[in-house]
Parts: structure tokens; sequence; C-alpha cells
């Protein structure tokens, strides 16, 4: 996978606290906690938006238009 390297400003009190999960080896380095956590906000950003575009389904009509066409088809499939 390729990298791109990029600057950041960050207030200080995050970064302490980056850099004590860093000094406590939960991470190898400030990058790859950064990434990581970018990673996962991105990652929760789009389940969220699945979910606000699943929220808006009417479960009814999704139902209906699943089974659309279904009851003359059912006539024909073999009986097990």
């Amino acid at each position: 996978m390729t990298a791109s390297k990029i600057a950041i400003t960050i207030d200080d009190n995050t970064l302490k606290r980056l850099d004590i999960l860093v000094q406590s080896n939960f991470f190898p380095n400030r990058s790859k906690a950064i990434q990581e956590a970018v990673a996962e906000k991105l990652m929760r950003i789009e389940r969220s938006r699945l979910a606000q575009e699943c929220a808006k389904l009417n479960p009814e009509s999704e139902q209906a238009m699943a089974e659309e066409g279904f009851s003359s088809e059912l006539e024909e499939w073999p009986e097990y």
C-alpha cells in the first residue's frame, strides 16, 4: 500500500495523550496511531451513513418489491 506524508496540527493535550499510548507501546509510533484513528473514524462514518440510508427504507415496500412476481412463480416450482 502506498502512503502519503502529510502535516497536521493537533492540540497539546491530545498530543500528550497520544504520546502516552506510544510510550506504553500501544502504538509503535505517532504516525501509526493517527493512521488507525483516521481509518476507524472513516469506517464509523461510512457505517453511520449506511444505517441512515437504511432507516429511510420502508420495510413493507421493500418486502413487496422483493416478493414481486413470486406468487405466479411459486405455482411453477416443484414440491419437495
